[in-house]
């Protein structure tokens, strides 16, 4: 597969650096599957959905995985080394690959500190420049120094421009976040949907719906030639529970729309649907890899923000929309001014 047709230029200008404010005010380009493309607002949304469709939202938590601490002076005549770390993935109790900077001045047995009372070792190195870090407590401790010592785990697109603040453990997390706090980005397209704007979906007779991915790194890592010849992602633990199942194939069955909020949403209902487009329970890991070409089956329509060039994501709404309607879509908002990526304005996608 060419990945040259998943390319775009977008000028940096059009990163967003913050969101918008209010954040249900952000903008939203309506894409049809018969090529109109239409300017509204984020708030418009009830508009141009039916009573009794579902919106299926991610109510993953963001974990403040981004630590800084110190590496220190491994003896007398040494120095002692300010290191970077943004975990990944929980590997074990009290154990998380993670990434580290600077890597070449750390080693297997160095101890972090990132707190007085809060460290962890490094156990093993990984190319890539991942390692393993064993922290000294796990479980709801670990969260509770995590929330005291870390920040907000923002995508390197803004973290290269800016550094996280206080603003962004608001911002940075949906409104509708569970307790379990696993995900390393946020599941972005929710960001917009504040309490007012969720009362106006209520209001209009739409239903809101819940499954739960936590967001691996993985989800924004350029594409690699090898996942491209396994037809295989990075795998993401999700849950689809029975009840929302049930409802949901009841719903599309009477003739109302399934619509995802997120990538990661859809990911998840995508795993879980059979051939004929069902829906199945499920819970655990999926490394689902949707692109052009593949049948989606239990997306009806889509609400996201505006991904990167050569993403698996940027993949996946070509295979909802189509690549050649998604870049005419793309250019629009480029020139239109349209604000790009996790803190940026939405689609809503309408096959």
């Amino acid at each position: 597969m060419d990945l040259s047709v998943f390319d775009f230029h977008l000028p940096e200008a059009r990163i967003a650096l913050r969101p918008a404010v209010p954040q249900d005010s952000a903008r939203l380009l309506v894409v049809h599957g018969d090529g109109r493309l239409e300017d509204a607002s984020i708030r418009d949304l009830p508009g141009y959905l039916a009573v009794g469709d579902h919106l299926v939202f991610n109510d993953t938590r963001v974990l403040p995985a981004a630590l800084k601490g110190v590496r220190p002076a491994r003896d007398a005549a040494g120095q002692d080394v300010v290191v970077d770390v943004n975990l990944v993935e929980e590997v074990g109790q009290g154990a998380w690959r993670a990434l580290a900077r600077p890597g070449r001045r750390l080693r297997e047995g160095d101890v972090i500190v990132f707190a007085d009372g809060f460290s962890a070792q490094l156990t093993a190195r990984h190319e890539g420049g991942e390692v393993d870090l064993a922290f000294e407590t796990s479980g709801r401790a670990l969260t509770d120094w995590l929330d005291e010592a870390g920040a907000m785990p923002l995508p390197p697109y803004i973290a290269r421009r800016r550094a996280a603040d206080a603003l962004d453990r608001e911002t940075y997390q949906t409104r509708f976040a569970g307790e379990e706090a696993r995900s390393v980005a946020a599941p972005t397209a929710g960001l917009h949907f504040t309490e007012r704007l969720l009362s106006e979906l209520d209001a209009a007779g739409l239903v809101r719906e819940t499954v739960r991915l936590h967001v691996g790194l993985g989800t924004f890592a350029p594409l690699s030639e090898s996942a491209i010849a396994e037809n295989r992602l990075h795998e993401e633990w999700r849950r689809l529970t029975p009840e929302v199942a049930r409802r949901l194939n009841a719903a599309r069955g009477a003739g109302h729309r399934a619509v995802p909020v997120g990538t990661t949403a859809m990911r998840t209902l995508e795993s879980c649907a059979d051939a004929q487009g069902m829906l199945h329970p499920a819970t655990g890991p999926t490394d689902i890899f949707l692109k052009p070409g593949d049948t989606v089956r239990a997306t009806d329509a889509l609400v996201t923000n505006f991904h990167l060039p050569r993403s698996s994501l940027f993949m996946l709404v070509c295979a909802l929309m189509g690549t050649d309607l998604m870049q005419a879509a793309y250019a629009h908002a480029i020139a239109n001014e349209y604000r790009f990526y996790s803190y940026g304005d939405a689609c809503l996608l309408m096959p």
